[in-house]
């Protein structure tokens, strides 16, 4: 689990992940194509599953049950499942360490419980237990459909997430290389969102999808989240929607070439469920989070697998966006087109951590009006994705803009496809009433990212005076 704080991955973000890979820096060849994938991601002549099909998982159409567990006993099934302690400050900054207890981990009236506990050290301090359940080298697979239903923990501080690692973490390096694919993360102060999210690269790349609950909340009743697995795609759901693909990642050591598509992604992997406090993303507990309640359930956990996967895929081509007829690889720039603002596409408006506010395009301007700043740069945030940012090419950005009363504004370009780095370093700019032109140059450097990121970012500025923003310009200058 990782990252930056949303962007929506939106963006973002934020940027990190709920664990580290081994630490070996080796590096294998992939695995041999093959058409047909068994349970243990082998070549197979027979494709039918071996695992029983238990009475009450449905089947679905095109899929054998490879396994299931609905937790239907009073104790964990441990030929399914391990429980695996860790340290607290393990990965992410983290303050919770995992446990084997059963008060961390356990079955109840037909829900697995993950459940986080504060208690206090021998000099006082508080002290945080919680739970990390593993299927590794129990029921790992290669390629299939995750389905699993959960109701997660409300309360600042508190991490669930539901994600997958490989098996042999080591087989192509150490985190990010070896990959990652979470298919549930929720942040307990803002439990009307969920993320998923596919980790990869070196340097670390991430792909994220945001998905909004409008007038409930993830924390109220069971969800089911799901991610279909297959050797050249991955699309994520939530209650049967649609809502997230990757197809173009990547994998490779620092300075040698990259490794044959679809690596990382053509090993097995297993899946595991934790409940993590506090670290880099969610920040930590304070006074109101409240540990009584602080259980993560799920209530089952099924993984389908085709009856055959054609391993012969290829990496897409990436086609990068053009340039305007004037030269600007900013999309509606001038305004001139009053579209909606949360369709992705061009331009969108998005608030995270408290903000509060609207954006509207009226008259050749963007106008944004906040109502509350929120606790972090990014809580009130305009953007445009989808830039192509070309290593050896230089750019220059200009826009105009200016406030009802003086107020400061970040401005960068991000990458929320490679680990949030900045293109165009965060810059801080004092608006006036009056407009001002702003002109900013930078050289891209990086490896070509076709996901570059415009950020206006207007969160807890000490000011929630309206910001107007006209004629934005990102041009090719040599």
């Amino acid at each position: 689990m990782k990252k930056k704080w949303i962007l929506f991955i939106v963006i973002a973000c934020m940027v990190v992940t709920m664990t580290a890979c081994g630490n070996s820096q080796q590096s294998g060849g992939s695995p041999e194509p093959t058409d047909d994938i068994d349970a243990t991601g082998k070549p197979s002549e027979n494709t039918e599953t071996n695992a029983p099909e238990e009475a009450k998982t449905p089947e679905l159409e095109g899929y054998n049950l490879l396994w299931s567990d609905e937790f239907d006993g009073t104790e964990l099934d441990m030929s399914k499942w391990n429980l695996e302690p860790r340290e607290p400050g393990w990965t992410n900054q983290e303050l919770q360490e995992y446990t084997t207890s059963s008060d961390n981990a356990f079955v109840k009236d037909g829900k697995l419980v993950i459940k986080a506990i504060k208690t206090t050290d021998k000099n006082g301090n508080d002290y945080y237990t919680s739970g990390k359940v593993t299927g590794q080298d129990k029921t790992d697979f290669m390629y299939g459909k995750v389905v699993a239903s959960a109701k997660v923990p409300e309360g600042q501080g508190l991490w669930p997430a539901i994600w997958m690692m490989p098996t042999n973490e080591s087989y192509y390096g150490q985190w990010p290389k070896c990959g990652e694919i979470d298919i549930m993360e929720v942040l307990g102060n803002q439990t009307h969102i969920a993320y998923g999210t596919v980790h990869y690269g070196e340097p670390h790349s991430e792909q994220q999808g945001i998905y909004n609950l409008d007038n409930s909340t993830f924390s109220d009743d069971f969800h089911e989240f799901s991610v279909e697995w297959e050797p050249g795609e991955m699309r994520f759901y939530i209650d049967g929607n649609h809502y997230h693909t990757v197809n173009d990642w990547f994998t490779c050591v620092d300075g040698e070439e990259e490794k044959p598509y679809p690596a990382p992604f053509d090993q097995t992997f297993f899946v595991q469920m934790n409940l993590a406090v506090g670290g880099t993303w969610p920040g930590n507990p304070d006074e109101t989070t409240e540990f009584d309640k602080a259980e993560f359930m799920i209530d089952y956990v099924r993984v389908y697998q085709k009856p055959h996967y054609d391993t012969n895929v290829e990496k897409p081509i990436s086609n990068f966006r053009e340039l305007t007829e004037d030269g600007n690889l900013i999309y509606n720039g001038d305004f001139s087109e009053k579209e909606p603002l949360d369709d992705k596409e061009n331009w969108f408006f998005l608030l995270f951590e408290g903000g509060k506010g609207q954006a509207e395009i009226a008259d050749g301007e963007m106008i944004i009006t906040t109502e509350e700043m929120g606790r972090v740069d990014y809580s009130v945030q305009l953007v445009q994705p989808d830039l192509p940012m070309i290593k050896g090419t230089k750019y220059r950005l200009t826009f105009d803009a200016r406030a009802s009363e003086k107020r400061n504004m970040i401005v960068c370009v991000s990458a929320p496809t490679a680990g949030w780095i900045r293109y165009l370093e965060d810059t801080m700019l004092e608006l006036d009433e009056e407009y001002k032109t702003y002109t900013y140059e930078f050289e891209m450097t990086k490896k070509s990212d076709n996901n570059g990121r415009l950020e206006f970012n207007m969160g807890a500025k000490d000011s929630t005076a309206e910001i107007r923003i006209k004629n934005v310009r990102i041009e090719i200058i040599e």
